[in-house]
């Protein structure tokens, strides 16, 4: 039998999960220690280990799971209530509680998989690893799709962009580097307990088995990740071309104001004419109106600032359209124009789900009844390039990003996260975008009202980024890519096959052999 954790209430060791999940957070961006990621996963791993070889109840496991997630998302997601009671107007009562019962939401993923875990700990130190990564990737997948889905923190995240388990992401997505991040973990943690382990006796002789080989294990998976790192897989098409991102910084809370619509006008329109760009972009909802309802001097001086490089601009707008209107991106310049529409709404925030109007009623959110456009829009053709947008949240969503590839040259996202204020989001979200680059093999541009405004390379990492809480223009010249990553060719269905596969072999493995160190 394994060595187990020192006999304790359960109480204890759920203080422990959850102060193991809060600690988590510290991986991500802003902070990105990436390792810590895998010491948070493996001591969860350790405390599911101790239920398992105990033959305990999988309801024990369940509670672990889901005391972790929740010290994860209280501490990773509470923009959530800043969005709600500082921008959104709710009561302090009301938007704490909300936040409070969105991360308890949350939590039945992972609960779902500690339960699992607990019940089907499989035979032996390495399948029991598998196993729980396996279930770690497929609760982070379900929790990307129920409910509209969250993908927010997923493992894989933390491992941007200087792990090598990165090196992952262009064959398998996000979820085969959470499947690998969680993997990580386990093998720490079974490392660790083989450090601490006496030698063993078989038929009175003194054994000691290879101590070394969850050590042995875990280099292989961190070396092949690196050796990933290395390939590239999209080639440059096309010549560079400037471009120019535009940070307006307009407060949320003023700008929605009457009197403070002109003042937006001017600001974009002067960062256009102080910047001029093959390909100037502008955030989400820059100017607080429907397309409609901008001055049509306004759009044409626009279209002119464009046309002095035979460029395009593309304006984050509201479109107003036969009684519906659309979170958009409008194309202005040398060729017609062009618009994205927002497909995937963000619930609460873009639309009221059926039944919570009257929660909805107690916020002030501008706009936050959307229709959502149409699925698998083409590429906009803006300054040579197949420009694949996406708007805000979007972007959390990779095997959605990978509907324009490969056609698409480049990927560009707008956003507004002043909703957020000057909290963990905003890195949180960039950190998100770059992984969609590294998947993609496509650089990714992001302007942004508030910030986080950056381009972001192929390989994952930031190439420039504006200082938040500035007004600026970021200018830079980008590039062109073709091509596809395995990721672009299959998302993310070998990552979860993968997964589900060794989650049904190893729980068969259970079944005729029982737990085993």
């Amino acid at each position: 039998m394994p060595t187990r954790l020192p006999s304790r209430p359960l109480r204890w060791r759920l203080l422990a999960a959850l102060g193991i999940g809060a600690t988590g957070v510290f991986a991500f961006a802003p902070f990105g220690w990436f390792p810590i990621n895998w010491l948070s996963l493996g001591g969860l791993f350790g405390l599911l280990c101790a239920e398992a070889a105990g033959q305990r109840s999988p309801l024990r496991g369940a509670l672990l799971g889901a005391a972790f997630a929740f010290g994860l998302f209280l501490a990773g997601v509470t923009w959530v209530y800043v969005s709600l009671s500082v921008f959104g107007g709710m009561p302090a009562w009301l938007a704490g509680l909300a936040t409070v019962l969105f991360c308890l939401v949350l939590t039945l993923f992972p609960a779902l998989a500690g339960a699992l875990f607990v019940r089907l700990a499989a035979l032996g130190w390495l399948p029991r690893a598998l196993l729980f990564a396996s279930l770690w990737t497929l609760a982070e997948w379900l929790r990307a799709w129920v409910f509209t889905g969250f993908p927010w923190l997923a493992a894989g995240y933390a491992q941007l962009p200087h792990s090598p388990l990165a090196g992952y992401a262009p064959g398998l997505g996000v979820y085969g580097v959470s499947l690998s991040a969680a993997l990580a973990g386990a093998l720490l943690y079974e490392q660790l307990r083989r450090a601490l382990r006496s030698p063993t006796h078989d038929r009175g002789r003194h054994v000691r088995r290879l101590p070394a080989l969850p050590l042995l294990t875990l280099l292989l998976l961190l070396g092949a990740g690196a050796l990933l790192r290395e390939v590239r897989w999209t080639q440059a098409v096309g010549e560079p071309l400037s471009v120019a991102l535009l940070q307006g910084n307009v407060a949320q809370e003023i700008k929605w104001r009457p009197e403070r619509f002109v003042d937006s006008l001017r600001t974009y329109y002067r960062l256009a004419q102080e910047n001029p760009a093959q390909l100037t972009i502008l955030p989400e909802t820059a100017l607080p109106a429907f397309l409609d309802q901008v001055p049509a001097d306004y759009l044409d001086a626009l279209r002119k600032l464009a046309l002095r490089r035979q460029g395009e601009l593309l304006l984050g707008i509201a479109v107003a359209e036969g009684g519906q209107y659309f979170n958009a991106a409008v194309s202005l310049g040398a060729g017609p124009s062009q618009r994205y529409s927002k497909v995937h709404l963000v619930p609460f925030g873009e639309f009221v789900p059926p039944g919570f109007a009257w929660f909805m009623a107690m916020a002030n959110i501008p706009m936050s009844d959307f229709t959502a456009g149409t699925a698998r829009q083409p590429p906009l053709q803006l300054a040579g390039q197949q420009v694949a947008v996406n708007i805000c949240y979007e972007d959390a969503f990779g095997e959605e990003i990978i509907g324009a590839l490969p056609a698409a040259t480049l990927l560009v996202n707008i956003s507004n996260v002043a909703w957020f204020g000057d909290s963990l989001a905003p890195a949180q979200h960039l950190q998100i975008a770059q992984m969609r680059a590294l998947e993609s093999g496509r650089m990714m541009l992001r302007a942004t009202n508030t910030g986080m405004t950056a381009i972001v390379d192929v390989d994952g990492r930031v190439r420039s980024l504006l200082p938040p809480f500035t007004r600026g223009a970021l200018v830079d010249k980008v590039q062109g890519y073709a091509g596809a990553t395995p990721f672009v060719r299959w998302g993310n269905w070998p990552a979860l096959t993968l997964a589900a596969m060794l989650v049904i072999v190893l729980a068969g493995a259970r079944r005729r052999h029982g737990y085993s160190s």
